[in-house]
């Protein structure tokens, strides 16, 4: 049950961690509250009998399709209890190929070691409970974790946030006109501690949210039978029923969400000149449901890899197309790519973006590190003024978050990396460097991918409900995702995306006896990779509007002096180096101007310039359309120089787009994310 704290207002960068006091039985108690996790009679049983039996959890998974979604949405994850208990019974009681969505939101979570001291009461669980406990994330704010078990069988979304906006989060827009193109919840399970303990949570607004959330046929169950409860249910429409409650408890509450509820839930505004709600521009109202499951995929690089595997995961069958002879041919295949993101103190969408994709990513990569690379960890050294001041600023965030990064002294940095440091810095302990070939080989080893090279696209265009690619042959597909970086811009359907493409050289240097050492990933100006196969990867440049494809030894110079200040001692042995003899590699990262990636629908550019044409001369001008895009078509580009940061969770969102399920980040997020944002912004400054 949840630790919903009453009334404070907290800063979201300072979370607080549940307060527990331990009885003799070794069951947690709330400090705050003075009330318990779960019966003390016996809490899995409760479980059982109030969540799984009475939401008619394992009738309806029997009768599940292959590569069917569940969705499950609970107020106060707790212990995660409630979640371990779901996941067994699916596992006894779902088809093999169906996916379990349970998004849970947790106003005052447990630490990791409360976890699974609570989690230990339950040895029946043991298998399960110490995959959740292995996964478990360094929370550091408010927001999303998207947590993936069984090769993506099991999905949980853990929302740190108080319960009514952290479930506003899963709503494209909160306006009234546009529920119906909400995420649906098929059962929820409404627990928490007792309204008499924490009223707060039982508000209006979490069952307006849990309103929108639901569709017909969903149930809901909850351990209370309290007025404030029936009444909540009630308001949000759903038809109650009272029964037998677990143990000593004599009554419950069952629900039941009707057909025809949401017809008059919320009277219907009409907008005048502006509306208090955001332009509905990112609503695709008209999602692609095909009868086959069948996506191709354009360009077999990170992002390609990663959403084909996402989408293989979830029973797509994925025919992925590579221009070149070999994956991960262009800006994916340098030989050691460093797992990166920057931090920062400010809460705005791309720091926010950078954390969250870190953490996705280091849990994506945890069980194929052996395969894919090594996890050295990550040093980013304090090289200038600038950096230092960021790193003082991000002390107050993140000084406890040491599971996620560490701040260290130059000798701690030293002896971390191996070699003599003279700088402070960030360690990233669960980082590393990665071979992309090596990582996107792995990704696409799927029964359902089907991998093409030397297949040159020349054209998409759809036709009667399917897209046509034109190649070396002729293919089709309903959905068709375009992950060609910057060369997105050749194909006519999206020529519109500024797009800015970045040349970036790399230098091979010969390892030396003073460098042999290092056994870390340094980042400074650039950064350095630990030896292999006798050379250090090293680099990039940044080089906007440059097209050469030929290394150039003034590049090779620059990545050479951007090591001078971190590692002086080393310079010597690379001081008669021919650096006009050096090896390396040339690639083109592209970026978009507000360095965000673009994942998810592509915009019908006419018709979207025609719908919110009003901007042009209002930008606060009310729009009741939806959003204008083109059926069955995404992308997944934009990711700049760190790709391995950002692809497995923008592989996330982009599935969850298609597979039309609970998204893993926050929509203020997915909606920053949305490549049709470009278009609705040269609107507003007048320059379409």
């Amino acid at each position: 049950m949840s630790d919903q704290q009453p009334s404070a207002q907290l800063n979201p960068d300072h979370i607080r961690y549940a307060q527990l006091e331990w009885d003799a039985d070794g069951q947690p108690l709330s400090s705050a509250f003075g009330d318990v996790y779960f019966s003390r009679a016996n809490g899995l049983e409760e479980t059982r009998h109030v969540f799984l039996r009475h939401n008619q959890l394992a009738e309806r998974w029997q009768q599940l399709k292959h590569s069917e979604k569940f969705v499950i949405a609970e107020t106060g994850f707790g212990s995660g209890l409630n979640f371990l208990a779901a996941w067994a019974l699916w596992l006894d009681t779902a088809p093999a190929g169906a996916q379990l969505h349970f998004v849970t939101v947790e106003k005052f979570p447990l630490s990791k070691s409360d976890l699974h001291r609570a989690l230990a009461l339950w040895p029946e669980l043991k298998n399960l409970s110490q995959q959740l406990v292995d996964a478990y994330p360094c929370i550091v704010g408010e927001g999303f974790h998207r947590l993936s078990f069984m090769d993506g069988r099991i999905k949980l979304t853990l929302i740190i946030n108080d319960a009514a906006r952290g479930f506003a989060q899963l709503l494209a827009t909160t306006d009234p006109l546009y529920a119906q193109y909400s995420t649906k919840v098929d059962a929820w399970f409404l627990d928490g501690f007792a309204p008499s303990k924490n009223p707060q949570m039982w508000s209006e607004d979490l069952f307006s949210r849990i309103h929108q959330l639901s569709k017909a046929g969903t149930t809901a169950a909850t351990f209370s039978a309290a007025s404030i409860v029936k009444k909540g249910l009630k308001f949000a429409g759903f038809r109650l029923q009272k029964v037998a409650g677990f143990g000593r408890k004599r009554d419950m509450l069952t629900a039941v969400f009707p057909d025809s509820c949401n017809d008059n839930f919320y009277p219907q505004p009409f907008y005048k000149s502006f509306s208090e709600f955001p332009l509905p521009w990112v609503i695709n109202s008209t999602p692609v449901n095909p009868r086959e499951k069948h996506a191709i995929i354009i360009g077999a690089g990170l992002a390609g890899c990663t959403s084909a595997r996402a989408l293989a995961e979830r029973g797509w069958r994925i025919t992925l197309l590579e221009r070149s002879n070999n994956i991960a041919a262009e800006a994916s295949g340098n030989p050691q790519g460093v797992l990166y993101a920057k931090l920062s103190h400010k809460q705005e969408a791309q720091a926010e973006f950078n954390l969250t994709s870190l953490q996705f990513a280091q849990s994506f990569y945890a069980t194929r590190w052996p395969v894919i690379g090594d996890q050295t960890g990550v040093l980013q050294l304090a090289h200038d003024d600038a950096e230092k001041l960021l790193h003082t600023q991000l002390r107050e965030k993140f000084s406890t978050a040491t599971e996620l990064v560490q701040f260290v002294t130059a000798k701690q940095a030293s002896d971390l990396a191996g070699i003599p440091l003279s700088q402070d810095g960030l360690y990233f302990p669960d980082a590393g460097w990665i071979s992309p070939v090596q990582l996107c080989e792995q990704l696409i080893d799927h029964p359902l991918i089907q991998l093409i090279c030397a297949c040159e696209v020349q054209n998409i265009q759809h036709d009667n409900g399917m897209w046509c690619v034109n190649s070396n042959t002729e293919l089709h597909a309903p959905i068709v995702i375009i992950a060609t970086a910057r060369d997105t811009q050749a194909f006519a359907q999206t020529q519109h995306l500024p797009i800015k493409s970045i040349r970036g050289q790399i230098s091979y240097l010969p390892a030396t006896a003073s460098s042999e050492p290092i056994k870390t990933v340094i980042c400074s100006e650039g950064y350095i990779a630990p030896a292999r196969a006798g050379f250090h990867c090293t680099g990039a440049t940044f080089n906007l509007k440059e097209e050469s494809r030929e290394l150039r030894t003034q590049d090779h110079q620059t990545n050479l002096e951007n090591l001078r200040a971190p590692l002086p001692e080393l310079m010597d042995d690379w001081k008669n180096l021919d650096v006009s003899a050096l090896d390396g590699r040339v690639a083109f990262r592209c970026t978009l101007p507000d360095y965000l990636p673009a994942v998810g629908p592509v915009a019908d550019e006419t018709a979207t310039l025609h719908s919110f044409a009003p901007l042009r001369k209002n930008a606060r001008a009310s729009v009741q359309e939806t959003g204008k895009y083109l059926p069955g078509l995404y992308i997944n580009i934009g990711h700049g120089s760190r790709g391995l940061a950002y692809t497995p969770l923008c592989a996330e969102i982009l599935a969850a787009h298609i597979n039309q399920e609970p998204q893993p980040l926050a929509s203020e997020l997915v909606n920053a994310l949305n490549p049709a944002r470009f278009l609705i912004r040269d609107l507003i400054k007048n320059k379409r």
